[in-house]
């Protein structure tokens, strides 16, 4: 990872791997998806055990929900986990907490049925 200096500051993004580290990706048109990165180029991803975060509640941003994870599980609508997915135009990507992911996989799974 590069350096970023800031008002003169230089920081130095600590490595985290993406292979191993359960995340939340946001693309442009696609929607939000959480699991593992198993691949990047650009703004492609390749994700294993991944699943859509539909619809949440009890976190205030996707920036919250991988910090804190949701505290209304019973309110989101996240479907089943697929094996792998390829998405296209990730805009962001965030690392989750051991509390959020665990909050995320305590979500049922949501069906239209």
């Amino acid at each position: 990872m590069n350096e970023v200096i800031i008002g003169g500051i230089k920081y130095i993004p600590e490595k985290i791997n993406d292979e191993s580290h359960y995340v939340i990706v946001r693309t442009y048109s696609a929607g939000v998806f959480a699991g593992y990165i198993e691949s990047r180029n650009g703004r492609e991803v390749i994700m294993t055990d991944a699943r859509r975060l539909w619809m949440w509640e009890g976190a205030s941003s996707l920036s919250e929900l991988s910090q804190k994870g949701t505290s209304e599980p019973n309110k989101c609508k996240f479907p089943c986990i697929v094996s792998k997915i390829e998405l296209l135009e990730v805009v962001e990507i965030l690392y989750c907490t051991n509390k959020a992911k665990n909050s995320i996989d305590s979500v049922p799974i949501w069906t239209s049925h």
